[in-house]
């Protein structure tokens, strides 16, 4: 009998880290290895399942990876991140990497692990929002030679309780249909007299409101008509399921850099 995937959750009191402890314990073939958290955290030797709602499971939240896993899955902070990335390339455990907020020095920390073990650094884990990805970049190809322009703006919605604003997601939006259509600037929110729009920008808008899991609009406004690419998540799982699937994908990889459309099949 073939032995589960053990896999370690880091920032596994967080939203999102008690939806993947609750999913890996309930899905065949997983089995939750570690429940990670900050040294500070309140919930220190606290019953991951129990914080997760899927009852006692014996793996007690603490803040240093112990046993081996086959992978780790985060969803902590950027400071999180830096620091489990560092374990995981120096031990060679895949790391399924889905914290946004980065800065430039701290990504390239993070991108340091591939050298040694396979990592997925990705903003968003959702199938749905990486399909939507592969629309909006296909929507940019054809669009790019409209003679009269195209404005494109990324509208995101996302809980209160979000640190970092655009989305990371967004910005990675922006960055695909940049890529393609040419645009230079990115302009995050607008007031006072900005004065005429001009073709080479992208802007972004972040509405912060109650529970909202996340939802992205990508606006290609023209002249007499307009295309809206709209992807919503109506639960945590949606994004939790394609890091489940990433993080089965990575443990039979060799190291390196891998993007969640290789993983998903997109």
């Amino acid at each position: 009998m073939t032995q589960p995937l053990k896999i370690g959750v880091n920032g596994a009191a967080g939203r999102m880290g008690r939806r993947i402890v609750a999913l890996v314990h309930e899905e065949d073939g997983l089995e939750v290895g570690a429940a990670l958290e900050y040294s500070a955290c309140p919930h220190l030797g606290a019953d991951a399942g129990e914080l997760a709602g899927v009852g006692h499971i014996g793996v007690p939240v603490t803040s240093e990876l112990g046993d081996r896993v086959d992978a780790v899955i985060d969803f902590s902070l950027p400071t999180g991140l830096v620091a489990i990335a560092k374990i995981c390339g120096e031990r060679g455990i895949p790391l399924v990497a889905a914290t946004t907020g980065l800065s430039a020095a701290q990504r390239d920390q993070v991108l340091t692990a591939s050298h040694t073990a396979a990592l997925l650094l990705a903003p968003n884990m959702s199938i749905a929002v990486n399909l939507t990805m592969k629309l909006a970049r296909e929507a940019a190809r054809v669009l790019k030679g409209v003679s009269s322009g195209v404005d494109v703006e990324v509208i995101e919605r996302h809980h209160r309780f979000k640190e970092d604003a655009p989305s990371g997601t967004a910005l990675k939006f922006g960055q695909i249909i940049s890529d393609e259509m040419g645009q230079t600037e990115h302009v995050h929110g607008r007031q006072g007299q900005p004065g005429r729009r001009p073709q080479s920008e992208i802007g972004y808008h972040a509405l912060r409101t109650g529970d909202n899991v996340g939802e992205h609009t990508i606006v290609f406004g023209m002249m007499g008509e307009t295309i809206d690419l709209t992807v919503r998540g109506h639960t945590r799982d949606s994004y939790a399921h394609g890091a489940l699937i990433a993080a089965r994908f990575l443990c039979e990889q060799e190291p390196g850099l891998y993007t969640i459309e290789e993983a998903l099949g997109l």
